[in-house]
């Protein structure tokens, strides 16, 4: 994983439009995310947006402290103005170079600034691809955040990627599978997933 400030523009834009391209009739269709409807991936954002734009800004408090699985999250009325505008202010938020520095928390755990940037882009990534595959729509996610996301999860411990922790165990795919399914793989999906 590198410490190297990237923009997580491209791919929280990259989620924006296809958040976007959601439509209300599928908002309770099943996703890669045990659990999760469409419209609960789509909470799940907003609230990781706000929270990993409050990291960068060393902003601390309840958004921070929140872990992702005390509560199933969901969307109000305002969702599809509230999650771009979100997206937007958590890639300006991780320009200022202070927010790669120094301590930060995200999810109630404390972790280096270049870290909570990468988990940041894995979350983009993998729930991108998450919304993608619920919703049948095409996904290119950001060539930069999807190596970030890559990093990130080949670095955490054997016991996270054996599924102890946020991620289900890691499922095999080839070492010539595109990135993406490696990643996905990784993360603990099948990378063939459908509705």
């Amino acid at each position: 994983m590198s410490d190297t400030a990237f923009d997580l523009g491209p791919q929280a834009r990259a989620v924006a439009r296809l958040a976007e391209r959601v439509r209300d009739d599928q908002l309770a269709a099943p996703t890669p995310c045990p659990d999760f409807a469409v419209r609960n991936l789509l909470g799940h954002l907003l609230g990781l947006s706000v929270a990993f734009r409050d990291a960068a800004r060393k902003d601390l408090g309840a958004t921070t402290d929140t872990r992702a699985n005390t509560a199933l999250p969901d969307i109000g009325p305002g969702w599809r103005g509230d999650l771009p505008k979100a997206l937007d202010d958590l890639a300006d938020a991780w320009r200022d170079p202070a927010a790669w520095t120094g301590m930060t928390r995200a999810g109630g755990v404390d972790l280096p600034g270049a870290v909570a940037a990468a988990v940041a882009a894995d979350e983009l990534v993998i729930h991108g691809w998450d919304l993608a595959r619920a919703t049948g729509l095409e996904y290119a996610p950001d060539p930069v955040a999807l190596e970030a996301s890559y990093g990130f999860l080949r670095a955490a411990p054997g016991d996270l990627r054996q599924g102890e922790g946020p991620f289900g165990p890691a499922v095999p795919v080839p070492d010539g599978a595109p990135l993406l399914d490696r990643t996905v793989g990784l993360s603990g999906r099948d990378p063939g997933w459908k509705p």
